[in-house]
Order: C-alpha cells, then structure tokens, then sequence
C-alpha cells in the first residue's frame, strides 16, 4: 500500500478513536443512579483566584451508593468546594458539616432517566459527527492525491467506509448499554 494512503488511513483512525475516547469521557459524567466520583469530575473550584479541578483541592469518594464524600486539603476551601459543585449545576445539594462536604445523590426519577437518556443520545450523535467528519477529511485527503491509480483510491475510500461503519456501530453500542444503565432502576 502506497505510504500516503497509510498516512491517511492511520490518521482517520486516530481521530475516530478520539471521537470514541471523547464519548467514553461524556457519558463517565452522565450518573446512572449510583454514585461516583466521577459525577464530581467537571467541577472547577475558584483556588486562590485560578480555576482548578475539584481532584486537585479535595478528595473525592464515595463511601456507598447513595453518598459521596468531598474532603478539601485546606478547610479554607470548604466554601469554594461548595460553591463549585453548585455552579457546575449538577442537581446536587452539598451539605457542609465544616469537616467534609457531603452529598446525598438522590435515586433518579423516570423524567430525569428520560433526561438522561436525550443528554447521552446527544453525546452518541457527537461522537457519530466527529467520524463522519474524519472519514470526510480522509476521503478530501484521498481524493488531493496525485501519484495513485483511480484503483488504489477507491480501495482507500472502501476501507475508509468500512472504518467509519465500525466506528459507528461500536458508539450504538455504547450508547445502548449506557441507555439501559440510566433506565434500569
């Protein structure tokens, strides 16, 4: 195979991997009940004037599946912590006992299931932009190049559909099972 085709080719798939990687990373933000530290994972906190990550202010763990436990490495932070979590407009109402900020994940009602289950489908369809745009790139690529026989491009823009296909089916797939984890009581 002709050494620009394989560029095209690898890059394509780097960057479809990279759509699935995203989608991974989104639907670890989307709870399906129980609770985990990742739900926490989004939360920026206002420290000394920068907005850090929530992970680099506090410890963050979930002592059961209903609970979790934020416990910041100054005190001084407890408020901004606190503050944070609200901003991030999760849903969730942390409680400040001046040790720990602790928060109560409620059990999902069926509309906010529901709402759940639109978010991911939206993250899904992301995803599902983000390979159709690298197949688009791939098969531009494909079609600037001057020393390959009409053959040659063809195969390449095969494979490249084949690839995108894959892709596409491995994000259905994902996006099912994280369906029936939010709708599964």
């Amino acid at each position: 195979m002709n050494e620009e085709i394989k560029f095209i080719l690898d890059t394509t798939k780097e960057a479809m991997d990279a759509a699935m990687k995203h989608l991974e990373k989104q639907f670890l933000n989307i709870r399906a009940g129980k609770a985990s530290p990742a739900m926490l994972g989004n939360v920026m906190v206002d420290y000394y004037g920068s907005q850090t990550p929530l992970s680099q202010v506090a410890n963050v763990n979930t002592p059961d599946g209903r609970t979790i436990t934020v416990q910041p490495w100054e005190k001084s932070m407890l408020q901004e912590i606190e503050r944070g979590i609200m901003f991030a407009n999760l849903g969730f109402n942390p409680m400040n006992n001046g040790e720990v900020i602790i928060i109560n994940v409620p059990p999902l009602t069926e509309e906010r299931r529901r709402d759940l289950s639109k978010q991911a489908k939206a993250e899904a369809e992301d995803a599902k932009v983000g390979v159709r745009s690298a197949r688009k790139e791939a098969n531009n690529d494909l079609k600037n190049l001057e020393d390959i026989s009409e053959d040659l491009q063809k195969n390449a823009e095969i494979d490249v559909q084949q690839m995108t296909d894959s892709y596409v089916k491995k994000i259905d797939e994902i996006f099912d099972a994280k369906e029936n984890e939010i709708m599964t009581v």
